[in-house]
């Protein structure tokens, strides 16, 4: 069955497929381990789709070689690449205007701090090739890879038909978010206050619930565990793209050695922050419940 499922899906036009996942059907017949099959199946599936942009990004930033392609340099290839699969997703009616805009917000917001780290009173990282596209020597490509959160996130919203219950009113949620992004800077010069905001976090955040569909029947999950399992993830491809020299920190500058788990946490933090952009588009903010 499962097989048939997949073979099925390739067949179809990106388009097709979206509609495929989105569509609703009740199938009262499958119980026991053929629904924990099916439906496992489909939540990877949405999950592989959520991930697309993701996936096609850093499929390319792992096979670039360091030296580049046909002379042009490694990070330069990476921005084509990145333009490339953003303008393919909207031609392919992949992703909306309002979600572009929002993408960019991230990358804008992520350049902006990738400015500030690599910068010479700091350097917390830094990216040691060439390129023609660097700015104030960090590559242009960089801010897709903050880009890549947030397409992760609005496309597995629609997938998955999320609805999240319990939020904490919206304008707590943005000062939060605006405590996460400020401390990236501030804790350079007045100490790290990290697990301060992520406390605020945990009790603002502590009753909201995430309720998804990965096939036809809705499943919970506590919001924070999502945003500590996408922070998790993240973590992972960081390790693995310091590992390809995409970008190193000082302690892997003589040999690669893994990134310090406490990055973790702040990539959970970052994901709370991205979070609460995506939840004031238009077509988001309307399943979001807020108690009175």
């Amino acid at each position: 069955m499962a097989a048939h499922i997949l073979s099925r899906l390739f067949s179809l036009r990106p388009s097709a497929v979206d509609a495929h996942l989105l569509s609703f059907h009740t199938r009262p017949g499958l119980t026991g381990l053929s629904r924990f099959g099916v439906e496992f199946l489909y939540f990877g599936m949405k999950e592989a789709r959520a991930c697309l942009f993701v996936g096609l990004f850093f499929a390319a930033v792992f096979s670039v070689p360091r030296a580049g392609l046909w002379g042009i340099p490694r990070y330069d290839v990476l921005l084509v690449v990145a333009l490339a699969i953003q303008g393919w997703m909207m031609w392919a009616r992949l992703e909306t205007r309002d979600e572009l805009k929002a993408i960019t917000l991230f990358h804008v917001i992520g350049f902006a701090l990738e400015v500030f780290k690599t910068s010479g009173s700091i350097q917390s990282w830094s990216y040691p090739d060439f390129a023609y596209t660097k700015l104030f020597g960090v590559p242009l490509f960089v801010g897709f890879m903050y880009a890549a959160v947030g397409s992760y996130i609005i496309q597995a919203w629609r997938l998955f038909d999320l609805r999240v219950i319990h939020h904490p009113p919206h304008w707590m949620g943005v000062v939060i978010a605006l405590l996460i992004y400020v401390n990236f800077f501030t804790h350079h010069y007045i100490g790290d206050y990290r697990w301060y905001v992520a406390a605020c976090a945990l009790g603002l955040y502590a009753r909201s619930t995430v309720i998804m569909r990965p096939l036809d029947v809705e499943r919970r999950m506590p919001l924070l565990l999502a945003f500590v399992l996408i922070g998790f993830f993240i973590w992972l491809a960081e390790n693995i793209s310091t590992f390809f020299g995409i970008w190193k920190y000082p302690n892997q500058l003589g040999a690669w050695s893994m990134v310090h788990v406490g990055k973790w946490s702040s990539w959970s933090l970052l994901v709370v922050m991205i979070f609460t952009i995506v939840v004031n588009l238009k077509h988001i903010k309307a399943r979001i419940h807020v108690p009175a």
